[in-house]
C-alpha cells in the first residue's frame, strides 16, 4: 500500500556541483524537494521506489549506480545503500534515477529502494498497471516520482515557446495540489504532453494509479525558472 509520495523534477542542475555558480538559483527548489522527501521518510515506508522518465520501461535494483560525468562532473551516486556489484546492480542509472538517488542520499534514506523508468510513449493503461503493481510491492510503499512539465514555457526554453504549455502546466499543478488521482493527472493527454516535452506525464500517471482516491496533498513548488515547468508536491 502506498503510504506517501514525493513529486520532484529531475534536472541535473538540481545537483549543486553541476550548477556551479548558478547553484543558488535552485535553492528554493532543493528545499522543497527536501521537505517532500522528509514526509515520505517520516511515513516509515518499508520500500521506496524511484519512478522517473527514461528511454525504456525498466526496473533497477538496489545497488545500481549512475553519475553525472556527461554533464561535466565526475560525481557518482548509488540507488540505495546496498552493495554495488554485478549481482545486485542493473546497469548504469539513467539521468532521472541518478537525480533520484542523489535526492534520497541527501534525505538520509538508508532503507530498501528500487527504481523504475517509464518512457514517454507508455500509454495510460500501462501507467495504471505499473502504479497498481507498485502499490502492492510492499505493505508500506513510498514513492519518489520524478519528471517535469512542459519544456516550452518561454522563448529560451529547450523546446521554444508553445502557447499551450502554460495551460497544460496549470492542469498538472491543480492535479498535484489536489491529489486528483482519477481526474486531472490520470487523464493527461499523452500526445499533447509529448509535443510539449513534458517528461513527467507517465510518472505522474503511475503515481495516480498507485495512490488512488482520497489522498491529501500539498504543492510545495510551482515555477518555470528555465522555461521548464518544475513541480514539487507531497502526497499522503
Amino acid at each position: 500500500m502506498l503510504v506517501a509520495a514525493a513529486v520532484c523534477p529531475c534536472p541535473p542542475l538540481i545537483v549543486p556541483e553541476l550548477a556551479a555558480g548558478a547553484a543558488a538559483e535552485l535553492d528554493e527548489l532543493r528545499a522543497a524537494c527536501d521537505s517532500a522527501l522528509r514526509a515520505v521518510v517520516g511515513a516509515a515506508p518499508e520500500l521506496i521506489v524511484v519512478v522517473g522518465p527514461g528511454d525504456g520501461h525498466r526496473r533497477y535494483r538496489q545497488g545500481s549506480t549512475g553519475g553525472f560525468r556527461p554533464y561535466g562532473v565526475d560525481l557518482r551516486v548509488r540507488l540505495g545503500q546496498g552493495p554495488a556489484d554485478e549481482e545486485s546492480a542493473d546497469g548504469e542509472l539513467p539521468p532521472s534515477l541518478a537525480v533520484g538517488a542523489w535526492l534520497l542520499e541527501r534525505a538520509g534514506w538508508s532503507g530498501p529502494v528500487e527504481g523504475l523508468t517509464v518512457p514517454d510513449y507508455l500509454d495510460r493503461a500501462l501507467c495504471r498497471e505499473n502504479g497498481l503493481q507498485l502499490a502492492e510491492s510492499a505493505a508500506r510503499v513510498g514513492l519518489l516520482v520524478l519528471g517535469e512539465g512542459s519544456a516550452r514555457r518561454s522563448l529560451k526554453a529547450p523546446g521554444y515557446l508553445d502557447d499551450r504549455a502554460e495551460e497544460f502546466d496549470r492542469g498538472v499543478a491543480r492535479g498535484l495540489a489536489s491529489a486528483d488521482a482519477e481526474g486531472g493527472l490520470a487523464l493527461l493527454d499523452d500526445e499533447l504532453a509529448f509535443e510539449l516535452m513534458a517528461s513527467g506525464r507517465a510518472p505522474w500517471q503511475v503515481l495516480a494509479a498507485a495512490a488512488g482516491p482520497g489522498r491529501s496533498a500539498e504543492l510545495l513548488y510551482d515555477a518555470a525558472p528555465y522555461g521548464v515547468g518544475y513541480f514539487v508536491a507531497a502526497w499522503a
